[in-house]
């Protein structure tokens, strides 16, 4: 655990302008895509993620993060999603059109990034040693949030590594003592659901084996599963320890 804030707050004291760069330049891209989606702006959004992703298996884990045992694995994790974002770039498949179903969810998720480090300074870090928005976790619930705002099309192989990384997130706030990262899984269990319910029941066909309202309860046990999970970790997080 100390090695984990350690190269944290190494990260953070190095990079915190590039960092503010990045935050800002996602904010116009944001406000752009919502405002005034062009054909340019989607591009320039898909690149930007490419960025944000690279950004992260190399200069997060890769670099600063080279004395934890497993940055290897993880630099390499992030570096595979990135390169889903160069082929989603390339074919055009994620299209960034409005669904207008679940405006309020992922405006929430958009914000999330920057209540990470709100929560970190309430529970008594401070900087450097401190969650920030451009970290692994916040990373993920921005994406989903976008995912979701403009849900008429996604990846959904991009999807499953999002949710696959927040359940990594799960354990870490157990095992790293980082509450922040509840709000990552919370987000998750609503994200997940929406995502695939839309896609298997408005995108696949209605004789599809099982029934799409078969396929609807099974969604949902899946996460009320994830959600006893995470309300199991809360309790242990919670339970003071010898």
């Amino acid at each position: 655990m100390e090695i984990f804030w350690r190269t944290i707050a190494y990260y953070n004291s190095a990079t915190w302008i590039l960092q503010i760069v990045v935050i800002l330049i996602g904010i116009v891209l944001t406000a752009l895509l919502i405002k005034k989606p062009r054909p340019w702006v989607k591009m320039g959004m898909k690149l930007y993620m490419i960025g944000l992703y690279s950004w992260i298996s190399i200069v997060y884990y890769y670099i600063y993060c080279e004395e934890r045992s497993y940055n290897g694995v993880m630099a390499m994790f992030w570096g595979v999603m990135a390169i889903i974002w160069v082929w989603d770039a390339i074919t055009g498949y994620t299209t960034f059109e409005r669904t207008h179903k679940y405006d309020v969810l992922s405006y929430v998720l958009l914000a999330m990034p920057f209540i990470y480090p709100m929560v970190s300074l309430a529970r008594g870090l401070s900087f450097p040693e401190m969650t920030s928005p451009v970290m692994p976790c916040s990373v993920v619930v921005f994406t989903i949030g976008l995912l979701l705002l403009f849900a008429y099309k996604v990846n959904m192989f991009l999807v499953l590594f999002l949710c696959h990384w927040s359940l990594i997130g799960l354990s870490k706030t157990y095992f790293f003592q980082i509450p922040e990262d509840f709000l990552l899984a919370s987000a998750t269990i609503p994200g997940l659901y929406l995502f695939f319910r839309e896609y298997f029941l408005n995108n696949l066909h209605a004789d599809t084996k099982p029934k799409a309202k078969y396929i609807n309860w099974l969604l949902i046990t899946v996460c009320v599963g994830l959600a006893v999970l995470l309300t199991t970790t809360m309790f242990l997080e919670l339970v003071p320890k010898n």
